[in-house]
């Protein structure tokens, strides 16, 4: 039985993995040459998307492994090592490769429409963000109610999103660049303790010896 903390757990994670903040840089950049309706419709599409990615997994992902023959325990391990690999990423202020790659980032300069690649998939919606809300509702407690609390919490991050992109230009000026990058460490470093707990969880249960 899951208890208060493991769905304020659960809302953490969705929120540190996608990184609302975190994404404000990229999309300034992607909609510099935009206009204000253009970036806005930008900005709806990009969120649609990877809220519907994001709940697909969710509701499919379990499937997905019972038809690729992977256990619960093995995912978690795998989710848990690159979640670690995103967090420390995150702690050195920088983009991880899982999120959007040099060669990624150099096509999507040239791209007419950015809101789906490389914006909702894989810069919000990205391996880490999938894996996990596959992770959380495969687990043994998940039930309906907790898919259903796992779909809330992505349509509410989602409203983050929009409501950061929204906000992204007189956001980002307020704020600054040194400012952000300190969020942004102090989300990698919640992060990185959520990633350690997946692995030993799974580890624990791949190797019941190490208990």
């Amino acid at each position: 039985m899951l208890h208060f903390h493991d769905y304020l757990e659960i809302l953490i994670a969705i929120i540190v993995i996608v990184d609302p903040l975190g994404a404000i840089p990229i999309f300034v950049g992607l909609t510099a040459d935009q206009t204000e309706k253009e970036r806005a419709h930008t900005a709806h599409i990009a969120v649609v998307t990877m809220a519907i990615v994001l709940i697909v997994a969710t509701l499919i992902g379990e499937s997905i492994m019972h038809a690729f023959g992977i256990s619960l325990e093995s995912f978690q391990v795998a989710g848990g090592i690159l979640l670690l690999l995103l967090a420390i990423s995150m702690m050195n202020a920088k983009r991880s490769p899982s999120k959007q790659t040099p060669e990624e980032e150099k096509e999507a300069e040239h791209k007419e429409n950015v809101a789906v690649v490389p914006l909702a998939v894989p810069l919000l919606a990205g391996p880490a963000a999938i894996s996990t809300v596959i992770i959380y509702a495969t687990q043994e407690a998940a039930t309906w109610s907790l898919k259903g609390f796992l779909i809330l919490c992505i349509l509410f991050v989602a409203g983050l999103v929009w409501t950061a992109f929204r906000v992204s230009i007189p956001l980002s000026r307020k704020l600054g660049q040194t400012a952000m990058n300190n969020v942004t460490r102090l989300l990698g470093l919640l992060l990185a303790a959520i990633a350690v707990e997946f692995m030993t969880t799974g580890l624990a249960k791949l190797f019941p010896g190490l208990r």
